[in-house]
């Protein structure tokens, strides 16, 4: 496993995290995307995992409610996959929710992101539903983790 470099950033490294989330999902989405998204949000979270100095992956949250933190997007570059980065970045989520004072963890993710089904189910995420996702036409499947029961 290489050893990541994980770094909490601030809006002035969104095009970093833009660039990254291009290179993972489709479409592409740029800087003033998540600018918008962000609005009215509490304790966004941003981390970008570096490689060698290069970015290589990262992450994006935020609070869904006082005691229940969201996490709204992992992404690791292609090249940069089976590394480990996806499981740094969720220890160090999980880590700084927990500093934070959250109970637990959210996040949603499609049946056809099978690595990171298998990394929820790893990290002994629970599955607690499944929801309709319009944009896409298909089912998210929802993942929950207690921070508190380790």
């Amino acid at each position: 496993m290489a050893e990541a470099k994980i770094d909490i950033v601030g809006p002035a490294d969104i095009p970093v995290i833009a660039d990254l989330y291009s290179q993972v999902f489709r479409p592409p989405r740029d800087a003033a995307f998540f600018r918008r998204r962000f609005q009215g949000r509490c304790n966004v979270l941003m981390l970008v995992a570096s490689l060698y100095g290069e970015p290589a992956g990262f992450y994006i949250g935020f609070e869904l409610k006082p005691t229940v933190y969201f996490s709204w997007f992992y992404g690791v570059a292609n090249s940069k996959r089976r590394q480990g980065i996806a499981s740094q970045l969720m220890d160090a989520v999980h880590s700084w929710a927990a500093e934070q004072g959250y109970e637990s963890i959210r996040f949603e993710c499609h049946n056809q992101h099978r690595p990171m089904l298998h990394l929820a189910i790893a990290r002994m995420y629970d599955i607690v539903g499944i929801r309709w996702d319009p944009d896409r036409g298909d089912n998210l499947v929802i993942f929950e983790k207690s921070l508190t029961t380790g």
